[in-house]
């Protein structure tokens, strides 16, 4: 067996996930610069990011799989990251209210002396029209601050989801059946 995977990752809900599909791991945050390039696709952009954490701690841990993701939310052209406060997470929520969005989760996999494996995944989430007060609400939750698109699927905003095309996980932070299957393919198991 394999030593522990390093998740280059301080998210809670990738350590909830990752603990719920039997993988053991350690983590070791990757810090990185996070911006988009001017122009950058979307998915391109999400990739890169996962790419890069990973990268970033795999040099750390040279004999050692490392995994790094990076989510987004996109709604039409425009990409929702974490949002910087109140005010921007509100407008997050007021732009998804009554519409569908992407979630994004690139996952990027270093294996001992190969190149990165970087993949990703894509859900559409559908939400239905939110009330201000319920915007509001949630804000003064603390819970969207440090979410992309400024909301968990699997906390406050579940009520607000129609349906979703795609897997859920994904949504919440990682998306399990790529990143077992990447694990598989680059022998961890």
């Amino acid at each position: 067996m394999n030593r522990p995977l390093i998740l280059a990752s301080s998210s809670p809900r990738r350590q909830e996930l990752l603990r719920a599909a039997g993988v053991v791991f350690e983590v070791h945050p990757a810090y990185i610069f996070e911006e988009r390039i001017a122009g950058e696709p979307p998915l391109k952009y999400a990739r890169r990011l996962a790419q890069e954490k990973t990268e970033a701690v795999a040099v750390e841990f040279p004999d050692r799989y490392v995994l790094g993701a990076d989510t987004i939310v996109v709604a039409g052209d425009e990409v929702l990251e974490k949002p910087v406060d109140a005010g921007d997470a509100a407008r997050m929520l007021r732009l998804l209210s009554g519409r569908d969005h992407r979630v994004i989760t690139a996952v990027s996999l270093v294996a001992p002396r190969l190149a990165a494996d970087t993949q990703a995944a894509t859900t559409r989430v559908y939400f239905r029209e939110i009330r201000e007060e319920e915007v509001q609400r949630y804000i003064a939750s603390g819970e969207p601050m440090d979410k992309a698109g400024a909301y968990a699927i699997q906390g406050g905003a579940a009520q607000w989801v129609q349906r979703i095309d795609g897997e859920y996980s994904n949504v919440v932070g990682l998306p399990l059946t790529l990143v077992k299957a990447m694990l598989r393919a680059n022998g961890f198991w």
